[in-house]
């Protein structure tokens, strides 16, 4: 590897042993091996630095989210299937805690660094879709409504329950627990429309 990947590699490990914020030029060099001068020569400052090595490992765990959510489960129903592929994210959320940690404060701090957010942004656009197909099997190709609104909803999803496993993963719900809730939300819609 060269000054550019080692930095990369470095700045992520930074990243996740101790946050964004926490960070410094001298804490990347050491992760590294590299030194100073590096940073700027390459990548300007130590912050576009840590922002392409967010931006890298977020890819990166977007893959390993991908693989938790394909499902090889024609024969469930969706709520099973539901439940079976949020069981697979959580314990993603449980190998992954820090990074997360540092994708909720770079997005406190979103309005500052419009690269970062216009890559997230786009990282949403591409997931709306498949989230849509892996959990309720719509295909964007089909239906781009539906598939919009549906991955959007477990857009929303994941990021709250990213969030409550951030603050308080000993209170915060397991894939069975949110299957519950959906189950429970459907049988109170039925009543009420049924009434």
């Amino acid at each position: 590897m060269g000054h550019r990947e080692d930095l990369l590699v470095g700045a992520k490990r930074c990243l996740i042993e101790k946050g964004y914020a926490r960070t410094t030029a001298r804490d990347i060099v050491a992760a590294s091996g590299t030194n100073l001068a590096s940073i700027g020569y390459h990548f300007g400052s130590k912050e576009a630095l840590l922002n392409e090595a967010l931006m890298q490992a977020t890819d990166e765990w977007g893959l390993e989210l991908t693989n938790a959510m394909t499902t090889d489960e024609p024969e469930t129903d969706t709520i099973e299937r539901f439940e079976n592929i949020w069981t697979r994210i959580v314990e993603l959320f449980t190998t992954h805690r820090q990074l997360w940690a540092a994708n909720f404060e770079i997005l406190a701090q979103i309005e500052h660094i419009p690269e970062v957010r216009h890559v997230l942004a786009s990282a949403g656009e591409q997931a709306r879709p498949g989230l849509a197909m892996q959990f309720q099997q719509i295909d964007a190709d089909e239906d781009e409504k539906s598939a919009k609104v549906v991955g959007s909803f477990h857009q929303a999803l994941l990021t709250g329950v990213m969030a409550q496993w951030l603050i308080d993963p000993d209170n915060a719900p397991s894939g069975h627990d949110l299957a519950e809730a959906l189950r429970i939300i459907l049988s109170e819609t039925k009543e009420h429309t049924a009434a």
